[in-house]
């Protein structure tokens, strides 16, 4: 929060603003879970590109923004920031942020936690086959006696 705030105040055009977060940027030691790229849930399903391009473009800027388009996915986006401090700068400060009636979830996207949920649904999924089989082998055992 301190970033931004310095960031915002010295009122010296993009030269001054770009010089003092250097200066500042310098000085902070980032979080290890901080990211480039932001995962954003709650979006309202007609939300465009143009749309997160306006509001996330104020916090520096992006390389690409990708929206959900499959029924699963609606509602959520990718954003991929140029700078790290421009992605923590966004997600601080529109975590919770009201973006067209809903209240934006900002998160750093993580690829390993993303891989990690895949693989547990995949082994919810084989276990769930394997009681079904042997479920319907206990009972049939179980009748036969």
């Amino acid at each position: 929060a301190t970033v931004s705030v310095l960031y915002w105040r010295t009122g010296e055009g993009a030269g001054g603003r770009r010089k003092m977060s250097a200066i500042i940027r310098a000085n902070i030691r980032l979080k290890p879970e901080v990211r480039r790229i932001l995962y954003v849930r709650n979006l309202p399903f007609k939300v465009n590109q143009e749309d997160l391009f306006e509001v996330f473009g104020k916090f520096g800027t992006l390389r690409q923004v990708r929206v959900g388009n499959k029924p699963e996915t609606k509602g959520t986006a990718f954003i991929v920031y140029e700078d790290i401090y421009d992605a923590k700068n966004a997600c601080d400060h529109l975590s919770g942020f009201s973006f067209m009636g809903r209240y934006l979830i900002v998160l750093y996207y993580d690829k390993e936690r993303s891989t990690k949920r895949k693989e547990n649904l995949k082994k919810q999924e084989d276990i769930e086959k394997l009681r079904m089989k042997y479920s319907t082998t206990r009972n049939e055992g179980a009748e036969a006696k």
